[in-house]
């Protein structure tokens, strides 16, 4: 079995994946695939070097099959198909106590600072794995933890059927707000620049507008009879989408900050405090939003395939990853195999 190691210097090298047998409470998993994030993005750029030790396996978006468990391992068996929910919490200090367990301070973050999934074969703790129905397609099963965060943000922002959400970057993970909130009965607009995604966001039937071709401004006061949305995700992590949030909602609406922001943005506090706005910072999930994402790829009526633009072997992963850095990469989601 392959495995892709981040060797530092925006490079990858391709070796062989370690069996590493699972201890107490541990398993073993046989990788299926392994989704490409943002975060991987970051490391690729060198963003998060002082978290990753070189040379080391990185990705946390996987399926795949138990192969092996450890000692006091009940839940899991040989065979099961599972997922894995990546934030490993401390559980000792006071945020853990009090039940923050994603914002953990001293959270292993798996594929960032420890291990990752883009090898044949992958160790970790039993805990974390959500064991998955046998309807669930392995593709589809990839996309669960980004999925996941989607599930998170909307619940911060306390979605309900009736509500008109604006989401602010047509991304990945922009696009599974989108279907979350629809899944929650909510009138979904979504704001992207990029013509391809776009297009795509079009073709699975959401309404889009381009602000570099329109005034979202006004379409959103126009749709809402002047009022504005209950809810705005920016998810561009850029000075246009902070500018651009504080101008949709409604008095006493909500703002959910998804993206990473690299660096400090101007944000209008004036309007916020005027128009009496709720912002809220949401990051990662707990076990809650695992379980809910599951729950909506069980159901069958996201458009999944759509988000899946390629399956790549680990030998492509340097090609790849040069390709999103450059900006030439035309896919939404690329999934790799790890598989022989």
């Amino acid at each position: 079995m392959k495995a892709a190691y981040y060797e530092g210097n925006r490079r990858f090298s391709i070796g062989e994946s370690k069996i590493v047998a699972p201890g107490p409470g541990q398993v073993r998993m046989k990788v299926a695939y392994g989704g490409v994030c943002g975060t991987d993005l970051h490391i690729f750029m060198g963003h998060m070097d002082e978290r990753v030790k070189v040379p080391q396996v990185v990705g946390h978006e996987a399926v795949g099959e138990v192969a092996e468990v450890g000692a006091g391992v009940t839940d899991f068996k040989v065979g099961d198909h599972v997922v894995l929910r990546p934030t490993d919490a401390c559980g000792k200090c006071p945020t853990c106590e009090r039940g923050d367990i994603n914002v953990c301070p001293s959270i292993n973050f798996i594929g960032i600072t420890s291990p990752g999934c883009f090898q044949g074969s992958w160790t970790v703790p039993a805990h974390l794995l959500h064991k998955l129905p046998d309807s669930i397609n392995m593709v589809h099963a990839a996309l669960i933890e980004p999925l996941s965060v989607a599930a998170h943000d909307v619940r911060f922002g306390e979605v309900k059927a009736g509500d008109y959400c604006v989401v602010i970057g047509a991304g990945p993970i922009g696009m599974f707000e989108a279907m979350v909130c629809q899944d929650k009965g909510a009138k979904v607009l979504i704001a992207e620049v990029n013509p391809a995604r776009v297009e795509l966001a079009r073709d699975m039937g959401f309404e889009v507008v381009n602000p570099s071709e329109a005034d979202l401004v006004k379409h959103v006061m126009d749709a809402t009879g002047g009022d504005g949305a209950n809810v705005v995700f920016e998810v561009t992590g850029s000075q246009a989408g902070a500018t651009m949030m504080t101008k949709l909602p409604r008095t006493h609406g909500r703002i959910v900050i998804v993206a990473i922001f690299a660096e400090p943005k101007m944000i209008d506090l004036r309007t916020i405090l005027w128009r009496e706005y709720t912002v809220i910072g949401a990051r990662n999930y707990v076990k809650q939003d695992y379980e809910e994402a599951i729950r909506l790829v069980a159901k069958g009526t996201l458009p999944l395939d759509k988000m899946v633009s390629d399956v790549r072997p680990l030998e492509r992963m340097q090609e790849t990853f040069e390709e999103i850095e450059a900006g030439t990469a035309n896919f939404m989601k690329v999934l790799f195999s790890a598989g022989d």
